[in-house]
């Protein structure tokens, strides 16, 4: 591994994202918001994830700024972060097929909503989360700079922690006892941890 293929992996990584969520975000659109959190904290929340996981890594992909936070590169760990960057596309993938129309960047509930406990979604109450902690990860080991590398775990952290408990009330709100029963039997990350 090379410092040139880590930050290749890193740019796929975002690029794969993006594509992938293209289609699922044409496809949600036809599918009206009944219920929408969108506001201003949700706002910066979004911003600052795309910051830290987006801006700041890919500025300094191709700029190599900021050069004084760099340290030395580490094949190994880069060659990890690649495993991370696999996980991570496995995972968009399944959200993604198994929330089809219900998927939304921000807290939504559509018209028709269904809670989506299938899939990816059996075991795990958030796998998207999961997805974007394991691209925060990769990221951090891609990149070896104290300030890209670590930009996407407190990019997203800040996101996470700022939305996790509002969704799943949001959810609450809306599905009952369906969604409480859900909690009980799921983890919100990692399956028979958190």
């Amino acid at each position: 591994m090379t410092p040139f293929v880590a930050k290749l992996s890193f740019v796929l990584l975002a690029v794969g994202w993006y594509v992938m969520r293209f289609r699922y975000a044409r496809r949600s659109r036809r599918t009206p918001v009944i219920r929408s959190a969108r506001g201003i904290l949700e706002n910066v929340l979004l911003t600052i994830s795309l910051t830290g996981l987006g801006v700041v890594p890919l500025v300094y992909v191709f700029t190599a700024f900021p050069r004084f936070a760099d340290y030395p590169f580490r094949p190994l760990l880069a060659s990890l972060g690649l495993l991370f960057v696999f996980a991570a596309w496995i995972l968009f993938y399944l959200t993604h097929q198994a929330l089809g129309r219900y998927w939304s960047i921000s807290l939504e509930v559509r018209e028709s909503h269904q809670l989506v406990t299938y899939g990816i979604y059996r075991n795990i109450r958030h796998p998207m989360y999961t997805a974007f902690w394991l691209w925060a990860v990769a990221q951090a080991l891609l990149l070896p700079n104290w300030f890209a590398g670590v930009a996407g775990l407190f990019g997203f952290g800040t996101l996470f922690f700022g939305r996790v408990r509002r969704e799943e009330q949001m959810m609450i709100e809306n599905f009952g006892d369906q969604y409480r029963a859900y909690m009980k039997r799921t983890c919100r990350l990692i399956p028979g941890l958190y």
